[in-house]
Parts: C-alpha cells; structure tokens; sequence
C-alpha cells in the first residue's frame, strides 16, 4: 500500500463544519467550509474513504465574492468563496494575446494576492503570439510597481526554468481566467501531472473551462502546485471603498498626502493619489483600473 502522503483518499467533512456557517441574516456564509490545501485529522471509513472532523487554523486563503445562486434569497455579495488556503506563492497568469491581456482582470487577482498577504508574481504567456511592444510595455509597468513579472512560452520553453525555481519548497496556485494557459504551464514544468488543457473559443476569444476543480499535487520535495479552475470574472472579497486603495502599492507614499483619512481616490479634494495621477507618478492604467474596481465594491457590506 502506497505511504499515507502519497494516496488520494476521499473524503467528506462532518456535519459540523456545515453548521458553523449556516446562513444568517446577521452572519456572513463561507461557501466552501474546507478548502485546497487545508490541513486536516480525519478518521478512515469501511470503504477506505474519510471523514474529515479538524480543520486547521489557515495562515492565509484566497477568496472571491461567490457568483450568484440563481432562487437565492440572500445578496450574492455577502457569499464569500474560498479558493485554497496555506499558499505560499500566488502567480496571476495572463495571456498577451488568445485571449488578450486585460490588466483590469490581472489588477482584481493581484488585489486579492495583496489583501491575503501572498507573494504575488505575474505571468504573462504565450509570447510566442506577441509581434509588437505591448508585452515589453506591460512587464515594464507591473516591474516598475514591485512586481516580478515572468514572461512565458511553452512553445519554446521561455520562463518556464524561473517558475520551476521559485516554486521550489513552497504551495504555490496558479490563478488566471479560462484559456490564459495555466494548465499547459504546469504540463511543461511537471509533465507527469498530465492535466487538461483546452482550446479558444473562435467566437468570443475566450477560453473553455478544463479544469473543473482545483487540485493540489505535490510535484517534488516540498513543492506544491495548485491549479484551478479559469475564471470568468473576479470580485474581491471584503473590501471597502476605502481600503481598496490600501491593496494597489504603488498608491502607498501618497495616501498620507490625502486631505481626508476616508478618501476613496476618486472625487475628494485634495487627494494624494489623484495629484500623483496628474503628475504621472502613478500610470493612468492602473488607476482606471482601481476606479473600475471601486465601482464594484458595497458600500454596505457587513463584516
């Protein structure tokens, strides 16, 4: 029999789990109570399969406002979705071109990265399909802010070396929209995980969901990869219009420049971050991408 760490064993959570996040109206509800990458005690079945009845205390986890569920009575904002937990390394992955780079998706991952505390690293695939200056200008951008940027081909292999090397002794998620490449990334760096990968869709540019639930396999010594599920859209989980800013570093060294401890950025006085704007100190595709993101975040919600 093969040792314990190198089994898949299925298992399902106790009943209470569940009940720690009945749905209230004055409680917030975790759609997913154990996640990828949590560490868990179970006990072992008849059949072999497991009941999970401990779930450890996560030292970070990425999350999302949940979709909507269709007949639900409740607002879908206040759903909170859990994608995996204990992450050490966190690459946003974008392609430059099939589907075309959206830094406004790239910029909602790396704010979900900064408000969980994770590394954060950007990928930007399919070099091969880039003819003109736009990858150099948005590498150059993301490098200028504080971020790694990897440029990436699995057609011929480029990068691929410099993520092998920082994923190394660390849990480490690949998290981008559908099509972008995540899969075929983690294909050439450990062929032997042997996951789907999928095509474009001709009419929309868009790719098709392959994976259909992340999965966490260990790939060498202490090396962890996680791959999830494309994603079509990205909220931020429990933020504020005031926070939000907190989560774009490049914002940081003007925040204290703000007339009002409350800015959002956007149409106070006086504001630090605007002035930076105006001044180009702060490029202005960035923060078109946090007012877009602004727009997106409730007022009201409840924590």
């Amino acid at each position: 029999m093969l040792p314990l760490e190198n089994r898949i064993i299925r298992c399902v959570a106790k009943g209470k789990f569940k009940n720690e996040y009945n749905l209230k109206k004055d409680k917030l509800f975790k759609v997913n109570y154990v996640t990828v990458s949590d560490e868990v005690e179970f006990d072992f079945n008849n059949d072999g399969s497991g009941v999970i009845f401990k779930v450890y205390e996560r030292k970070n986890y990425l999350s999302r406002k949940a979709p909507r569920i269709k007949g639900a009575g409740f607002r879908g904002e206040r759903l909170e979705q859990v994608i995996a937990a204990n992450i050490d390394n966190l690459f946003v992955v974008s392609s430059i071109s099939t589907p075309k780079f959206n830094n406004k998706a790239v910029d909602r991952l790396i704010v979900v990265g900064e408000s969980s505390k994770i590394q954060t690293t950007l990928i930007i695939n399919k070099a091969d399909l880039s003819q003109d200056e736009e990858l150099e200008a948005w590498a150059e951008l993301y490098n200028e802010i504080g971020y790694r940027v990897i440029v990436t081909s699995v057609k011929t292999n480029e990068g691929l070396e410099e993520i092998r090397e920082l994923a190394k002794g660390k849990k480490n998620i690949l998290w981008g929209h559908s099509g972008v490449g995540k899969s075929s990334i983690i294909n050439a760096l450990y062929p032997s995980l042997n996951l789907k990968t999928g095509e474009i869709s001709n009419f929309t540019q868009k790719g098709k969901h392959t994976t259909v639930t992340s999965l966490l396999s260990r790939v060498e010594n202490d090396t962890y990869i996680i791959d999830t599920p494309g994603i079509r859209e990205i909220d931020p989980y429990g933020l504020t219009k005031e926070s939000l800013g907190h989560y774009f570093v490049e914002f940081l060294p003007y925040l204290e420049k703000c007339r009002f401890n409350t800015c959002t950025h956007h149409h106070e006085p006086d504001c630090g971050v605007i002035e930076a704007v105006e001044n180009e100190e702060i490029s202005p595709e960035r923060y078109d991408s946090y007012i877009n993101m602004l727009e997106t975040v409730e007022e009201d919600m409840v924590y």
